[in-house]
């Protein structure tokens, strides 16, 4: 067996070094931010709407509820439907920026009936009004609820949710401003964030991985910069 030199060593063992060094630095920076939405216009979503008209496929959008306009999807609300991602997703931080308009529409359109959208994270099954999934709530005064659709389940605060959990305080803007709403998918758990504040925390959710879903729920709605921000690698 031929040994090799200490210098030799002392070399590969500098190299190993180099390289570990090299990982840990980039396991440091800051994973970037990817956009979910170009500004121009739908590429990488796709609709699907109740009609209400089994003649009219709910693939398609005849009376353009989803808009892009000036850098903004535009979702008008007047049939109930969703503005769904191409690909599925886990481990991420989501963020985007989202406003109220001043339509409502039946059953919705009353004074009193606050305006109604949602964030659907890990939709999963088959498309329908809604998939299999957890909603961050976007509703007048109740920004970052959880909402379990179709028999999902979360944890929170040591109690197993099936239905909705209120979120702990209203940090919404006044109507017509700009709200900046982010949720962060670790694993299974999910926590809603509002302007900046923590509003809901969950662990142990029933799914983890799916589509990604902005509501048309009978109100008018816009939504702009929706950024997705990978957790691992």
């Amino acid at each position: 067996m031929i040994r090799p030199s200490r210098p030799t060593v002392v070399s590969l063992a500098l190299a190993v070094a180099a390289v570990l060094h090299s990982g840990a630095a980039l396991a440091d920076e800051p994973r970037k931010a990817v956009s979910l939405f170009n500004g121009k216009d739908l590429s990488g979503w796709y609709t699907f709407t109740s009609h209400g008209d089994a003649s009219i496929d709910p693939y398609a959008d005849p009376n353009g509820i989803y808009k892009v306009e000036d850098g903004v999807i535009h979702i008008s609300g007047e049939k109930f439907g969703c503005l769904t991602t191409k690909e599925e997703y886990s481990d991420y931080r989501l963020r985007l920026e989202v406003k109220w308009g001043d339509k409502k529409w039946p059953p919705r359109d009353r004074e009193e009936t606050p305006r109604d959208s949602g964030i659907l994270m890990h939709c999963v099954g088959p498309d329908q009004v809604w998939m299999k999934s957890i909603e961050c709530q976007i509703q007048e005064r109740d920004f970052g609820d959880f909402f379990l659709v179709g028999g999902t389940t979360i944890e929170v605060d040591g109690k197993l949710e099936k239905g909705r959990v209120v979120r702990t305080k209203d940090v919404e803007k006044p109507h017509g401003e700009w709200n900046v709403v982010e949720v962060v998918c670790d694993g299974d758990s999910i926590t809603n964030i509002v302007n900046g504040v923590v509003v809901n925390t969950g662990v142990k959710a029933s799914v983890a991985r799916g589509k990604i879903v902005l509501q048309s729920e009978g109100a008018e709605v816009f939504y702009r910069d929706i950024t997705i921000t990978p957790l691992k690698d």
